[in-house]
């Protein structure tokens, strides 16, 4: 019944221009026979009483609060949005439904993108190819962890050259994936987990850390991200990572230390938090070495080109 409710009240659309959820629910062959696309279902039995366990989402609670928040919108009318079940959801979700918090969450996201235009003002897939297919900083996992949570893995050792993706680029690939994960219900209810991997750290990449994109990040995650950020495990950290992590440190507010896991190379460790079953041979999983990165994840951020060019528009009213 819960299903029922959900799949009825997300069949709003975009204007037609534009893509929508329901349009995103329409995948292309390519993406059909891909293992790299993005489940656009309406949400599964679990994933519903879930919901109404975690977040108090029931249909009459959904009814409740988003005419309260489309209220509080209309009454301070200082904001641009869309006035869809499908849009406000996204932000009454992590806030478990209470409209005041979804207000201020989406008034701290607008802020977050007015003061940082030149980063989000108006990243689009087609204009950002190369920070996808050119480096394997961000990759996501094909498969979901035990909970059915996403992973997202960052590489910020090595594998990450600062002269070919410079920390604001970082930073914007981030968004764009963090955005794009939004078309999925499951994931909106069952959030996601982060992996920082910082195997081969070195001089180069701590030099390109700098208190500016630790603050803008974390300020974004702990603030302005419409995502349930269920836990950060930092993993593979030398020595040098000493240096890094007091920029960060004091950035990080209690919640997140609560959910923020140091693990080094013993990934037993981690392994208490993700199901080893779930997880590729790199961090001692079960499953296949990663052969893949953002460049295979690419075409489907391409995919959503409409859908991204319309979140683009929402924010503070000028």
């Amino acid at each position: 019944m819960v299903g029922n409710a959900h799949s009825t009240m997300l069949k709003a659309s975009l204007s037609s221009k534009r893509l929508s959820l329901d349009d995103c629910r329409k995948p292309s062959m390519k993406m059909l026979n891909n293992a790299f696309s993005l489940d656009t279902s309406p949400l599964s039995a679990d994933a519903c009483a879930l919901a109404e366990r975690e977040i108090r989402e029931t249909p009459e609670q959904v009814q409740k609060s988003l005419a309260e928040l489309r209220e509080l919108l209309k009454e301070k009318n200082t904001l641009l949005y869309k006035d869809t079940d499908e849009y406000l959801m996204i932000f009454l979700r992590p806030t478990h439904f209470y409209a005041q918090s979804a207000y201020d969450l989406m008034k701290r996201l607008a802020t977050f993108k007015d003061k940082h235009e030149k980063i989000v003002g108006n990243p689009l897939p087609r204009e950002e190819k190369k920070l996808f297919t050119e480096n394997n900083v961000v990759n996501v996992l094909v498969d979901r962890d035990q909970k059915n949570r996403r992973v997202l893995i960052i590489n910020m050792g090595s594998a990450w050259d600062p002269k070919s993706l410079a920390s604001e680029q970082l930073f914007k690939v981030l968004y764009l994936v963090q955005i794009a994960s939004l078309v999925e219900e499951e994931t909106q209810v069952r959030g996601a987990v982060i992996i920082i991997d910082f195997h081969g750290l070195s001089t180069k990449q701590v030099m390109a850390m700098s208190p500016s994109f630790a603050m803008t990040l974390l300020l974004y995650i702990q603030e302005a991200m419409p995502l349930r950020m269920k836990e950060v495990h930092i993993v593979r950290q030398p020595f040098l990572f000493n240096m890094v992590w007091p920029m960060f440190k004091q950035f990080v507010g209690d919640k997140l230390k609560k959910r923020l896991f140091f693990h080094g190379n013993k990934m037993s460790s981690l392994h208490k938090y993700l199901d080893a079953n779930m997880l590729p041979e790199d961090y001692g999983g079960k499953k296949p070495k990663l052969n893949y990165s953002s460049a295979d994840w690419y075409p489907v951020l391409q995919d959503l080109q409409s859908y991204i060019a319309d979140w683009n528009t929402y924010g503070l009213k000028k």
